[in-house]
């Protein structure tokens, strides 16, 4: 019998891995990403003592929880930024909230919410707008995310000068945050009090979330397969109330993979609203 070579042996073991990776969270890896499976993992490998990445899926198929939320850490990404794109914001200030003004509270979901700023960046604009408006509705907005890492630093609401420049004005850092050692600032404890965090994998149940008014959904989408997009956002849509609101990134739709909402154009951006 030939003996396979270490190159297929290595296609086999990245296979592995990648649907390993796809059954647990549902990121879709591409034919020719084992550059990064490597410059991720290397680090983790190296400390659990594993020579291959077959020995990593074997170890993760024996059970270990923390080796398998480390990986999943490890591989998610967690690019993110202050009022990302913006018109999401512009949006949800001039059409979305004057629709809710009858409203006593408004429930927001951001899914995929990383370090924070994006949930934070909801809870300034619904700030500022209940200034302009005078009206003072009640919010609560809930962060999600899978990595565990990320939502403990989002919970702090702690962030260095580099990426607090990241798309925040200085008004709104010197209104929302207070200064801490080591050019450090963190937000404020009236907002962090507004925004909740837990963890969440978006091919789990929403059920113990409760329902909302607004998702936040952006820049996630992409990593999932067809089939696994279609299914979360048919859930989306149950967790929704009726005429709800659901954020999608801006390379992101729901064309072909749910008939639950109805798109609207809002020049500029896209939202989609639930259908009644």
């Amino acid at each position: 019998m030939l003996k396979r070579t270490g190159h297929n042996q290595s296609n086999s073991e990245y296979d592995d891995f990648r649907g390993y990776l796809e059954r647990h969270c549902g990121i879709v890896l591409g034919d020719n990403k084992q550059y990064l499976v490597s410059s991720r993992l290397g680090g983790l490998m190296r400390e659990h003592d594993m020579a291959s990445l077959g020995e990593l899926v074997e170890r993760l198929n024996q059970g270990g929880r923390a080796l398998r939320q480390a990986v999943i850490d490890a591989m998610t990404t967690n690019e993110t930024l202050w009022f990302r794109d913006q018109y999401p914001f512009n949006i949800l200030t001039a059409k979305i909230l004057p629709e809710f003004a009858s409203s006593s509270t408004l429930s927001i979901w951001s899914a995929a919410c990383s370090t924070g700023q994006e949930p934070y960046s909801i809870a300034m604009t619904l700030e500022e707008a209940k200034r302009v408006s005078g009206k003072n509705t009640d919010y609560r907005i809930t962060g999600t995310d899978i990595n565990a890492s990320v939502l403990a630093k989002a919970g702090e609401g702690i962030y260095d000068s580099l990426a607090l420049a990241r798309g925040l004005s200085i008004e709104r850092k010197e209104r929302y945050f207070q200064p801490l050692e080591e050019g450090r600032w963190q937000i404020k404890s009236a907002m962090r009090q507004k925004v909740s965090f837990r963890a969440l994998n978006l091919l789990d149940s929403y059920g113990a979330l409760g329902k909302f008014d607004i998702i936040f959904c952006r820049n996630v989408l992409i990593y999932f397969s067809q089939e696994r997009k279609a299914d979360i956002l048919n859930r989306m849509a149950s967790a929704l109330r009726p005429n709800g609101y659901l954020f999608l990134g801006a390379s992101e739709s729901v064309t072909s993979l749910t008939s639950a909402f109805e798109m609207i154009h809002c020049r500029p951006g896209i939202v989609y609203r639930k259908k009644a």
